[in-house]
């Protein structure tokens, strides 16, 4: 028998090792599922809680209505970074509202090192929970080394605030800034074609102008200032400073650094942000004073707020009975389809409308919107859904979060009542449509599109070719049609004649204030009160609330449950990452791959605010 030939040998070997590596990896993955499902099963039995200990407000991430979901994997293999992570406002509050009549926890302590964005709208809801905490005479500590504007705002509720002695209070105020393109565009020869309905419909005009138009700076200014106004007035109320003090604060800042010999500490000390300027030890005994006991590494005893509000919430194993108020979230993109948590998807959130209704027992809906906008097509079906619950019956509330504008506006305005907080950014009620074409950036290195077509309209969509002027008039058409049929949806929804609602539209922004001034919004305040008003639109005197999700399959519980269990894992090592602030480097960047991404409406056509992302 021959022997086999060398080049034979060697692919035959090389066949061998891939085998081995693969089943190696294989078995390697599966021992790992096996610790996962080990720990997942076993280590499950948590460790009893404190009989005496403060509540530790630490949230890591930013505090979103609705988590998006989490890859396992992911969470297991990717470095943690608190600019990745997400913690859920109702988390938040319902920790808050059970310490409150826990007799073991004795005060609440706010760490807020980590977090990332909140806003002043859900810090508002934070803020009323904190005052049902308060009102039990336990008091409330905030401690960090460094806060930023976002964090200051809630750090500055709490009955004494400690920073460490190299700190510094960094506020600066809202702004709205973004970039413009029509000199860039002209430089690379692309032509950017706009169709808009609404006079202040400002998605258009990064693509028409180099600035701001005076009318738009108007507009903005107005709801911005109103924000900061919101901003100084929480801020002056609770640490009892005089009016004007924060902003002049911030005006002041270089000087009043300069006069302390740039010691930003003592400067917020002087200024009256801070109460006291403590060294981590200090501010620890400090701290643990006040709660009267200390754990094994003799910090102040303490409970993290995600495990004590797991450990505290009812597990309901079966379907809740009796009558009760259902709350569905709608947070982000609005986009046609079937879409996870986190993105709101045409069909998926009218199914998840439509299955709250029909569980038994429930009476009411509330319609929880945060989010700036987005398909037409999508926005129409959540419509649909909602006119459908009210068909049987039901009554349909909406809370308004940070923002429910354009396709937010669009999937409230039928609503029997409309709940807005404080600062909620509202409005913007217009439709755009908008493509480039790079005909000329492609005439200018010499390449050429010509052919033929079997229609005047075929071929029309091409980037490559200039805009057929029938396809522009028909874009034109559609633009404004969906226009009429968003204010004559509006008027009937809140009651009002089209005419009045054309003189407040035009994609106009309003802030919460002066939108329930205009017939916008009927009231302000919180998802609390919008679940009280459903209830009493229902004739409930006594109800449970539930907050619907939509149904999970058993590999979405399992994945579910281990990406918890992982987050529990790495939640000490997202302490310690990189900075809140350093996320912003690439806000911009992130903010315009999700724009684009969220573009999938089938008629091109989209109704978004874009500008009702300011820096708030």
């Amino acid at each position: 028998m021959s022997k086999p030939s060398a080049p034979r040998r060697f692919f035959s070997g090389l066949w061998n090792v891939i085998t081995r590596v693969r089943q190696a990896l294989a078995n390697i993955l599966f021992l790992l599922m096996l610790v996962a499902l080990y720990f997942l099963f076993t280590s499950g039995s948590p460790e009893p809680l404190p009989e005496q200990a403060a509540l530790l407000l630490n949230p890591a991430g930013r505090v979103v209505d609705q988590r998006s979901p989490v890859d396992p994997l992911q969470a297991l293999l990717a470095e943690p970074n608190p600019a990745s992570h997400e913690v859920a406002l109702r988390d938040i509050l319902d920790a808050i509202d059970y310490a409150a009549e826990d007799d073991a926890i004795n005060a609440l302590v706010l760490e807020l090192d980590n977090l990332v964005a909140v806003g002043i709208s859900k810090t508002s809801e934070i803020t009323t929970a904190l005052e049902r905490f308060r009102a039990t005479g336990k008091p409330i500590i905030a401690r960090g080394d460094y806060f930023t504007q976002d964090q200051y705002l809630l750090a500055s509720q709490a009955d004494t605030l400690i920073m460490h002695p190299l700190g510094a209070v960094a506020l600066e105020g809202f702004s709205s800034y973004r970039n413009y393109y029509s000199e860039a565009l002209e430089k690379l020869s692309i032509n950017m074609h706009v169709f808009k309905a609404g006079e202040h419909k400002s998605i258009a005009e990064p693509f028409l102008r180099n600035d701001m138009s005076p009318g738009e700076r108007e507009i903005t200014a107005r709801w911005l200032g109103q924000l900061w106004r919101q901003f100084v007035e929480r801020v002056e109320q609770r640490r009892e400073l005089a009016p004007g003090a924060v902003s002049a604060y911030v005006n002041d800042y270089a000087q009043r650094l300069a006069s302390h010999r740039g010691d930003a500490a003592r400067a917020a000390l002087e200024a009256g942000l801070v109460d006291e300027l403590m060294p981590h030890r200090a501010s620890n005994d400090y701290v643990a004073d006040i709660v009267g006991a200390r754990n094994e590494d003799d910090q102040y005893e303490a409970v993290p707020f995600e495990h004590y509000v797991s450990r505290k919430r009812p597990l309901h194993l079966s379907p809740m009975a009796g009558d009760r108020v259902a709350v569905v979230v709608a947070e982000g993109n609005i986009v046609p389809g079937e879409q996870p948590p986190g993105s709101i998807g045409g069909d998926s959130l009218a199914r998840l409308i439509g299955q709250a209704a029909d569980a038994e027992g429930v009476k009411a809906l509330v319609l929880r919107v945060n989010s700036g906008g987005g398909s037409v097509f999508a926005s129409e079906v959540i419509r649909q859904a909602v006119l459908e619950v009210q068909a049987r019956g039901l009554p349909v509330v909406v809370s308004m979060g940070s923002i429910a504008a354009s396709g937010g506006y669009y999937i409230a305005a039928s609503a029997d009542l409309i709940y807005a907080t404080p600062a909620t950014i509202t409005g913007s009620i217009g439709v755009f449509a908008a493509f480039p074409t790079i005909e000329r950036t492609l005439g200018r290195l010499g390449v050429h599109t010509d052919g033929v077509g079997t229609t005047d309209l075929a071929g029309s969509l091409r980037i490559d070719r200039p805009l057929n002027e029938q396809l522009s008039s028909a874009l034109t058409s559609s633009v404004e049609f969906t226009y009429r049929n968003f204010l004559q949806l509006v008027a009937e929804g809140r009651d009002m004649p089209v005419e009045a609602v054309d003189a407040i539209a035009q994609g106009r922004v309003w802030s919460a204030a002066d939108a329930r001034a205009e017939g916008l919004v009927d009231e302000l305040g919180s998802l609390t009160d919008a679940v009280g008003a459903a209830g009493k639109l229902a004739g409930l005197e006594d109800f449970e609330v539930e907050y619907v999700r939509p149904p999970l399959s058993p590999r979405e519980l399992l994945l579910q449950q281990l990406s918890r269990r992982a987050a529990l894992w790495l939640g000490p090592l997202v302490r310690g990452q990189l900075p809140p602030g350093a996320d912003m480097l690439w806000q911009p960047v992130r903010q315009a791959a999700e724009l684009v991404s969220s573009l999938r409406d089938p008629g091109h056509l989209y109704m978004r605010c874009i500008r009702c992302g300011p820096e708030v």
